[in-house]
């Protein structure tokens, strides 16, 4: 039998949604999760040359639309006391902001156009007008200004097949395609579907228009490459990059061939503004090679780089090639954190990189010569930062707060101590009351150090005892740590009267590589050995944990793990909810598409290995279920392909096991649509409320 939860009618649902955040409005209320779907999102960081005007963006949450609304607001950083403004250039949509070289204008792409396709804009430097700068036939992917002016780089989905003029020729069988009545699709190679998207043949490439207009006709920099320039799906610009003389582009991609859904073999490339044949400048690598930045004097080429082919959550390490000589140099490798982010500093002395660390994302700066590593950034993640001649200017978020803009106080050792913020989004969240946390630590499997948090429910009162959600992250190669999430946010339950715990596991990262290489073919053992002993910890030391009423939840390796402690750990548990779960690993083996990393965590291939598979697979162990289960699973998910859930559902239905499956058939490995995250956490909460008798 079908039982489809009646939801309300989309006007009904934002009526009731609204009437609770107007009860909730009263100050020192619980933030919730209601509360958390209407927050502004700050997001994107430009700062013009002069360090005077900062660039950013706020998505507003439109309801009753079922979507977000991106706005662009300006800065005056010479005057913080100023509100923030917005910006009249950015009305009709803007994002990727970038200033020119001389501060007097800057650049977005918008598909504010006619005929709605994203191409590049140009505004004055206040903002005040905005001006179309590309006129091209196919949505402008990603850009890059020349740091001289003279020209720009963009990335167009093009089919590598076309001969000539390849941006009108894509264009023309896009069109045709259409026309076609027939839907088939022939493939002869895998990547058939990656994330939530069906391979459709056409490849990103990058193309050089000169400024200031950008009229002529593009020159393709990489005709007929088999490979992506960004990188699908979460490729940026970060994945390019033009030297200071804007006559050459510097780019990382993987050659694609039959070998792509096995292959981490990212290489970076340079080639001429005028075209021409491509130099491999890390062929000897056959790992990972990425985000390349070039110095300000453009002798150097800075990257990061794996040494093991086939992990994508290798350690990233700094390497500094010599343009002129060719040299390489690994600085700092005895530095054991892998790097996010990472920019030259104005001096070209160091190079300022952000990286996990101890339950933090903070921000570093490395000697390029010695390898000196200093700490800059103390609690909190690091979302974005820019170094101004001024000082540091950066956007940061935290268990408690959703990011904001802050500049650093002059001469300050960490640029977070002392920041004054410049901006006040979101205000009303002074008036809420969130959950005081606190890191703690215990020995964990093979008595090593292992790290979590705790949150007091938002309602904390002394000497009264809550329920506990225990949040398992996922990955597995991640982190729950001091910062903000718009999709499982710690801060949402003990908003609703639960106290949390999350436990980073062997296999997190920010501890070193070795502890996150620990979970490599150990999926169901070390970090269940973490789960369970930090858990235990948590319960003894903090007496207002309810050890009486604990639910786990989990999405990904996290519902992995919940689908996996149902059938091996679940006498603790009054309920458990699984995200995008892995129920059956054979078969993910299978069917997901990246096969570069169920090989590499079980050791090899499904073909090859199959017992490996068996060794931690939730589905042997389904017959001791016996704990009501909540499954969510979006159809578009290609990561964990939906059957995992439905075949985790169908175990517990066939048990008796009391069970609901919540089906998205509009979302992917996340819930992202307004409505849709709305009904998700209601249907959580319900959930969870049901077993634990909580009430906020």
């Amino acid at each position: 039998m079908i039982r489809m939860r009646t939801y309300p009618t989309l006007l009904a649902s934002v009526l009731v949604m609204f009437n609770s955040l107007a009860a909730d409005a009263q100050p020192n209320s619980p933030f919730t999760y209601r509360d958390m779907l209407l927050l502004d999102r700050i997001s994107g960081l430009a700062v013009d040359p002069a360090g005077t005007k900062a660039l950013f963006n706020v998505r507003a949450t439109d309801m009753e639309k079922n979507r977000g609304v991106s706005t662009l607001w300006m800065k005056d950083l010479a005057d913080p006391a100023k509100a923030e403004m917005k910006v009249p250039a950015g009305e009709g949509g803007a994002s990727d902001m970038q200033w020119a070289a001389d501060g007097s204008a800057f650049y977005f792409l918008s598909g504010r156009g006619d005929d709605g396709i994203t191409q590049v804009w140009r505004s004055d430097a206040e903002g005040r007008m905005a001006a179309q700068v590309t006129n091209l036939a196919l949505d402008v992917l990603a850009y890059r200004i020349a740091p001289d002016g003279s020209g720009l780089v963009v990335s167009l989905a093009v089919f590598p097949g076309c001969t000539g003029d390849a941006i009108t020729c894509t264009a023309e069988r896009i069109k045709a395609k259409k026309e076609e009545k027939s839907t088939g699709q022939l493939y002869d190679g895998l990547f058939v579907r990656h994330w939530d998207t069906w391979a459709d043949g056409t490849r990103n490439h990058l193309f050089y228009l000169p400024l200031p207009n950008a009229t002529a006709k593009p020159i393709a920099l990489t005709p007929e490459l088999d490979g992506d320039v960004p990188s699908k799906p979460w490729g940026d610009n970060s994945d390019f990059v033009i030297g200071p003389d804007g006559r050459t582009v510097y780019y990382s991609v993987r050659i694609a061939g039959k070998t792509e859904p096995w292959s981490t073999n990212f290489d970076i490339y340079s080639v001429p503004v005028t075209g021409g044949p491509a130099k491999n400048l890390t062929a000897d690598n056959t790992a990972w090679d990425a985000n390349p930045r070039i110095s300000p004097n453009g002798s150097t080429l800075a990257y990061v780089a794996m040494q093991r082919p086939g992990y994508e959550a290798d350690r990233f390490v700094l390497h500094v090639l010599d343009l002129a000589t060719g040299k390489v140099t690994v600085v700092a490798k005895e530095w054991d954190r892998s790097i996010g982010q990472l920019q030259w500093s104005r001096d070209g002395k160091s190079v300022l990189v952000t990286t996990d660390d101890i339950g933090k994302h903070r921000l570093f700066r490395i000697d390029s010569k010695t390898g000196t590593v200093t700490p800059l950034s103390t609690n909190g993640h690091m979302d974005a930062f820019v170094e101004t001649p001024k000082g540091f200017v950066f956007q940061k978020s935290g268990l408690s707060s959703p990011a904001q803009l802050y500049v650093a106080a002059p001469k300050a050792m960490r640029i977070d101590q002392g920041a004054t913020t410049l901006t006040q989004v979101n205000a009303g969240l002074k008036n809420k009351v969130f959950g005081a946390f606190e890191q703690f630590s215990f020995p964990g499997w093979n008595n090593e150090t292992v790290y979590g948090y705790v949150l007091k429910p938002a309602s904390f009162t002394e000497g009264k005892k809550y329920p506990v959600a225990f949040l398992i992250h996922g990955g597995p190669q991640g982190s729950f740590g001091e910062s903000w999430s718009y999709r499982w946010n710690p801060q949402t339950y003990a908003g609703e009267g639960y106290a949390v715990v999350m436990i980073d596991f062997h296999g997190s990262t920010g501890y070193g590589q070795d502890f996150t290489d620990a979970i490599n073919e150990h999926w169901g053992d070390r970090p269940l050995e973490d789960l369970q002993k930090g858990l235990a910890h948590a319960l003894e030391q903090y007496p207002y944990l309810d050890a009486d009423r604990v639910v786990a939840l989990g999405a990904s390796y996290g519902g992995y793990m919940v689908n996996w402690i149902a059938g091996v750990w679940n006498e603790p548990f009054k309920a458990l909810v699984s995200h995008c779960g892995i129920f059956d690993t054979r078969m993910m083996g299978y069917a997901t598409e990246e096969l570069w990393f169920t090989d590499w965590e079980n050791g090899g291939s499904v073909f090859t290995k199959p017992d490996n598979y068996d060794t931690f697979d939730p589905m042997l162990h389904a017959d001791k279920w016996r704990v009501p289960m909540l499954v969510v699973h979006g159809d578009k998910d290609y990561r964990v392909p939906m059957e995992q859930g439905i075949g985790s559902f169908t175990a517990c239905q066939a048990k008796g096991i009391a069970s609901k499956y919540l089906r998205f058939p509009d979302e992917n490995h996340w819930v992202l649509k307004p409505q849709n995250s709305m009904q998700w956490h209601a249907t959580v909460f319900e959930w969870l409320n049901e077993y634990t008798g909580a009430v906020r």
